[in-house]
């Protein structure tokens, strides 16, 4: 990862030295990928005082330095307390012009804190831009939160964790579409006071709260599979944590996110699941889509049916009619013994519950094709159908034309609730008129 592309200066106990937060990036069309790196300032300054790699030629390789060094030394700053005469780099002797020209390279390297990335991402269709941290304290320990922007306009919110034997995990908490169109983020600030994160593109300037503790969701067990340093269950809620709490039942566990260790009551509803529970209803040899979204980013998610008028569950494999997504499940073209209740399982370490429980209903190809309608029945569902194709035009609009807002939909749909209540008052009057005239021709 050769390109540096943003850093940022996390304060320390040692205000002389802060880490060194870096983003780096790939220059290779064949490999792509991006790193995230931690250096402390104290090392960078111990390589800057030392030796300085010189090089014979071209076909030579670098080797240390040794000879006589000028004064002032290369890389220093100009200032009073070093050399009241050198006011700038412009009263350098050319002397020291000259050896910064052919020594422009240190011969130490400076190595990450951590021996290697706190965080990598490769092969994905982006790459990070910018970088801010914040630096919290949990329940179990401290932790240094990274916001991370894209050049697509999303956010990583991410956290790395020492485990055992001082091996690094990386747990993304969040990652969230800022722009709504996919638009290179430039800069980002972070406000430790305010506790708020400002994102900025071409496209504008976003707020945002550091920790959205609500949308973990509103169990103990998944405010615990988050693992957001931010966040902890105070018994009632997913809320802010606070060191200084006086609440001794705060529930939280960061290092390892088990629930079963933190939550009291986490059995019980394991033994009872206690999931959400729909009813989904698809026609056969059409497609359907069975949703289910994972609080957590680390879950990982297994499907299980229990077919129609049979009592044992089985694990679904995917397959070119069953296709798992990131957000649900895929069936295509829908059979009659696809009928049954669907088991959508979350799995983190050894913890494992139902997210959501959906009852599929087959309805037969033919019992759509047989049904009779009246004249003045066919005549509303030729209405409805109408109106139904005019509302999923619109969507289709709404969701292809990215300057085509929610508010003009609805702007568009209430003129023309007021043109057809306009034409049907048209009718009526026109009506009206008719049976006047006819009055008065009998009465002449």
């Amino acid at each position: 990862f050769p390109i540096a592309e943003d850093i940022f200066l996390l304060s320390t106990r040692d205000e002389r030295n802060p880490l060194v937060y870096g983003v780096f990036t790939t220059t290779s069309s064949v490999f792509k990928g991006s790193a995230v790196c931690v250096y402390s300032m104290a090392d960078i300054r111990a390589v800057f005082n030392g030796p300085y790699a010189h090089k014979e030629s071209v076909d030579h390789r670098w080797v240390q330095y040794e000879g006589r060094i000028p004064y002032p030394r290369p890389g220093t700053c100009p200032s009073k307390t070093y050399d009241p005469l050198i006011k700038s780099t412009r009263d350098f002797p050319d002397e020291v012009i000259s050896f910064i020209k052919r020594h422009p390279l240190m011969y130490k390297s400076v190595y990450p804190v951590t021996g290697g990335p706190v965080f990598t991402r490769i092969n994905v269709d982006y790459r990070l831009t910018q970088i801010v941290v914040d630096h919290v304290m949990a329940e179990d320990g401290q932790y240094d939160v990274i916001f991370l922007g894209t050049d697509i306009g999303t956010v990583l919110k991410v956290v790395s964790i020492t485990k055992e034997k001082w091996t690094k995990e990386e747990v993304v908490l969040e990652e969230l579409q800022i722009f709504k169109n996919p638009s290179f983020i430039s800069t980002m600030e972070i406000s430790q006071k305010q506790q708020q994160l400002y994102i900025g593109s071409r496209d504008g300037l976003v707020q945002l709260s550091l920790h959205r503790c609500h949308t973990y969701g509103k169990a103990c067990a998944d405010c615990c599979l988050a693992r957001d340093p931010y966040c902890a269950w105070d018994g009632n809620s997913c809320s802010r944590y606070a060191p200084t709490s006086k609440r001794r039942a705060r529930r939280q566990d960061v290092k390892y996110g088990d629930p079963v260790a933190q939550c009291w009551d986490v059995e019980d509803s394991i033994s009872h699941e206690t999931a959400d529970e729909k009813v989904i209803f698809g026609i056969e040899f059409n497609s359907t889509f069975l949703e289910c979204i994972p609080k957590s980013q680390q879950a990982s998610i297994r499907w299980y049916i229990q077919r129609s008028g049979e009592e044992h569950r089985e694990e679904l494999q995917a397959d070119e009619r069953i296709i798992k997504t990131e957000h649900g499940l895929l069936i295509r073209s829908l059979q009659k013994r696809d009928a049954g209740a669907y088991f959508c399982k979350a799995q983190e370490h050894t913890f494992v519950h139902t997210i959501v429980k959906l009852n599929l209903n087959v309805i037969e190809n033919g019992q759509m094709e047989s049904t009779q309608k009246t004249e003045d029945e066919e005549g509303r569902v030729r209405d409805l159908l109408t109106e139904s194709r005019l509302r999923y035009k619109d969507y289709i609009q709404l969701v292809s034309s990215p300057s085509f807002s929610l508010d003009e939909y609805c702007e568009q749909m209430w003129h023309r609730e007021k043109r057809r209540q306009r034409n049907k008052g048209g009718a009526k009057w026109k009506h009206v008129q008719e049976m006047k005239k006819k009055r008065n021709r009998r009465h002449h």
